[in-house]
This record gives C-alpha cells, sequence and structure tokens, in this order.
C-alpha cells in the first residue's frame, strides 16, 4: 500500500459493500493481500509485544518489520510472530532508521521508552507513515507541539495507545456526562495508588553485548549503563519519564479531557516527594489544576469520596445535580441520593469503536481522524507534562493557554523542553 493510498482504492469501494464490511466481526473478514496495510514495530518489550500480538492477529495488517535495540527483544519478538503466521517474510532491525526508509512500509507502532516517542514519531511521518504511538505521547511538551506540527505538514494518520478509550464504560461515562445527568461539573478527582519500586544501588556495569546502550539513551542525557536505568525500571528516572504518575495519567485522565474538555488552565501547583532509591520520580504527587469554570484534582491514594477507596485507579466528578465515579470498567451514577450503573434515558450518541487497534487500521485507510487522535492526546497529555514541572520546582505556577508558556517563570518555561544529547537530535 502506497503513501497515497491508491493501490487499493479503498476510498473507491462502493457504500453498500463498507457497510457490509463493517458489520461483519473482525476474525471472520477476508482481506486480499493488496488490501493489507503493512506494519512494523518499533520498541518489542513489554508493551511492543503487546502491540506485536495485537496487530498480528487483525486480518487486515501484514507486519513486515520489527525492531529493538535488544537483540534478545528482537529475537524473541520474531519468534511471538512467527507463533501467529509461521510464514512471516518480516525482516528485524537494530536501528529504526533502516525500518523507516523502506517504500513498502505503511505504518508503525512504537513502544520505546517515553523519550524516543517524538523523534519516531517525526520521522516516520517525514518517512510518510502512519504511527500508533504508546502513551505518554511525548518527554516534553515542545516535542507534542513539534508531533502535532510534522503531522499537520506531512499528512499522517496517528493513533496515541490509550486502549480504555475504546472500551463501552468510557463511551457511556462521557455519553452521561455530557447529556448533563449529573449537571454541570465543577470538580474532578483522578488518582492513581501505587508508589515506585526502590532501585539501587546503582549497579554500573558494561552494557550487555545485545544492547545497544548508546541507542536506547538516544536523546537522553549519556549515563554509564546499569541495569535499574533501563527497560522497563526505566519509567522512575526522570532523564526518560514521570515515574506511576507520568505511567498513569493518560489512562484515567482522558475519560475526562473526551467528555470535558477542559480549557483555559490558569495554575497549576504540586505536592509530593521523590522516591527512595536511585530513582528520582515522584514516590507520589499530588497536583491542583484551575482551569476555566472547573477544578480538576490529582492525587497518588483515593480522594475522600464515597466508593473511591476500593478502586486503584479512578475519576470521581461533581456536578450540581450529582456525582459519577469510574475506573476503567465500571461506574457509579449518584443522584438525589440514589446510586445506579446508568441513567436508561440518557441515548446512546457515541459510536462504539471496533477496537483500538483496528480504529486505528480504519483510519490508515479512510484517512479520517482515529479516536485518539494527535490533535486530541496532546491537549490531554499537556497538563501531565505541567504537573511534573511544578513538582519538580516545588511552586505554584501560573500558565497562558494562548501562548502555551509559564507567565513570569523562566525556570519552569525552560523544562517545557530538554536539548537533545549531542548527535541525537535527528528531526
Amino acid at each position: 500500500m502506497n503513501n497515497s493510498m491508491n493501490r487499493r482504492a479503498f476510498l473507491q469501494q462502493s457504500s453498500a459493500a463498507a457497510l457490509s464490511l463493517a458489520l461483519l466481526p473482525s476474525f471472520k473478514r477476508r482481506v486480499a493481500p493488496s488490501d493489507k496495510v503493512r506494519v512494523a514495530h518499533i520498541g518489542l518489550n513489554g508493551m511492543g509485544t503487546a502491540h506485536l500480538n495485537w496487530f498480528a492477529k487483525l486480518p487486515d495488517v501484514d507486519v513486515v518489520g520489527l525492531c529493538d535495540v535488544d537483540e534478545n527483544h528482537l529475537n524473541k519478538a520474531l519468534a511471538t510472530l512467527k507463533g501467529h503466521h509461521p510464514d512471516t517474510t518480516a525482516k528485524t532491525y537494530a536501528d529504526f532508521r533502516y525500518l523507516l526508509d523502506r517504500n513498502d512500509i505503511d505504518a508503525i507502532t512504537c513502544a520505546t521508552p517515553d523519550h524516543w516517542h517524538a523523534q519516531i514519531a517525526i520521522m516516520a511521518f517525514q518517512a510518510g507513515k502512519d504511527v500508533y504511538g504508546e502513551k505518554p505521547l511525548s518527554y516534553t511538551v515542545r516535542e507534542g507541539q513539534q508531533m502535532l506540527k510534522a503531522q499537520n505538514r506531512y499528512n499522517r494518520i496517528f493513533q496515541l495507545g490509550t486502549q480504555i478509550h475504546a472500551g463501552d464504560n468510557y463511551h457511556r461515562v462521557v455519553e452521561l456526562i455530557r447529556a448533563g445527568a449529573i449537571g454541570k461539573v465543577h470538580t474532578v478527582r483522578l488518582w492513581r495508588t501505587g508508589t515506585p519500586p526502590v532501585l539501587g544501588p546503582a549497579n554500573y556495569q558494561t552494557p550487555p553485548s545485545t544492547l545497544n546502550w548508546d541507542m536506547w539513551q538516544g536523546p537522553a542525557p549519556a549515563s554509564l549503563y546499569t541495569p535499574e536505568r533501563c527497560h522497563f525500571t526505566y519509567r522512575y528516572f526522570l532523564d526518560y519519564s514521570g515515574g506511576v504518575f507520568q505511567d498513569f495519567w493518560c489512562h484515567i485522565a482522558d475519560v475526562v479531557w473526551w467528555a470535558l474538555n477542559p480549557t483555559g488552565l490558569r495554575t497549576v501547583r504540586a505536592r509530593g516527594e521523590a522516591t527512595e532509591g536511585i530513582g528520582d520520580t515522584p514516590k507520589w504527587i499530588d497536583i491542583d489544576y484551575a482551569f476555566d469554570g472547573l477544578n480538576l484534582h490529582w492525587t497518588s491514594t483515593p480522594p475522600n469520596v464515597p466508593g473511591a477507596e476500593k478502586r486503584g485507579i479512578g475519576a470521581y466528578f461533581e456536578g450540581d445535580k450529582g456525582t459519577l465515579l469510574c475506573d476503567y470498567s465500571t461506574r457509579e451514577i449518584t443522584i438525589n441520593g440514589v446510586t445506579m450503573n446508568d441513567v436508561p434515558e440518557i441515548p446512546i450518541t457515541l459510536e462504539r469503536s471496533p477496537g483500538h487497534q483496528q480504529n486505528f487500521i480504519d483510519s490508515v485507510k479512510s484517512r479520517k481522524e482515529p479516536e485518539s487522535n494527535l490533535a486530541y492526546a496532546r491537549q490531554m497529555t499537556l497538563p501531565m507534562h505541567l504537573g511534573l514541572i511544578a513538582w519538580r520546582l516545588g511552586e505554584t505556577l501560573e500558565w497562558n493557554p494562548r501562548k502555551e508558556k509559564f507567565r513570569h517563570n523562566r525556570a519552569a518555561n525552560a523544562l517545557l523542553s530538554r536539548e537533545n544529547r549531542k548527535g541525537w537530535d535527528l528531526v
């Protein structure tokens, strides 16, 4: 499938044929080889393995490339792919730039550590490829701005990997909130329990021969190799990520931005402490955001509201007529002291998802924006970055939403971006 999609002429199918295809369960679809989207995966441990399994099972996808800087991960991924498709001819790569050079790849998925997300996506856009990118969207605010600019310039499709967005529960919560089931919402409380592991002491050593440690670090500051800074536990170092908070913000904030689209952020105030050991992300972090007409609070423990203590992650909407409590798969609406899990008279208004990954593939074909598109994901992700900056500085920060800069705070504005390590500023 070339970049213009002409070879498939997908959009030229009759409306009747397209409708009949959409009504079929995906596992019953029979897709001609010429109608398959050719996908390559970059970053193949953890969520990258999930990406591979998800897309390899889609009937209109052909997995044609695998890339990882760790040879062990790459070999394991190839074996996994062969388990799905024993006759696969997918090629493997240690450097994603060679993969992006291929003209026969339509889309990539990216499940690298956070500090690589933006550059890989932008370079994929430049190479004419669509992107399914794991959350968080980017490492810095500036990177998110650059990603959106590049996407618009190269007319690409992007889906953020907020898989829970595709579930029925979030759809229904959004319908209830938008329909005014609990009235005008004035306060939202978000939380995620759990603390990072205590890592260390640092075990500095020569990197394994199977790992390209220099490329793994890429644009991040250079460091001697220690296993604690690599692979899954990288997320507990500010050089690469933002800990538990950054790992889970998008999953639960998503339902708030979808339902309410908060705008006019004015102030950000954060409290917390760093974890013990050699990691430096928050052990716990509480953040207060003041938007126009909405106060939003993030805590690392459940808030003192009914039902929250039972949930390790959740959102609590407070309206002038009632409240709504939800997590990934459940919800409780309380109106006039009566708690229920639905308001049947409120109609279903949102089209349900065919599945988060299938939605992306459908968008690649149709060129219509997917569920968790880049413009939406950037607005939803931006407060996460600002909350971490407020925590790092220990200050209440004033934000200018029009200029996307802090007011009168040079130190805070400096943290909206980061200079990439010499030799690794690739875009």
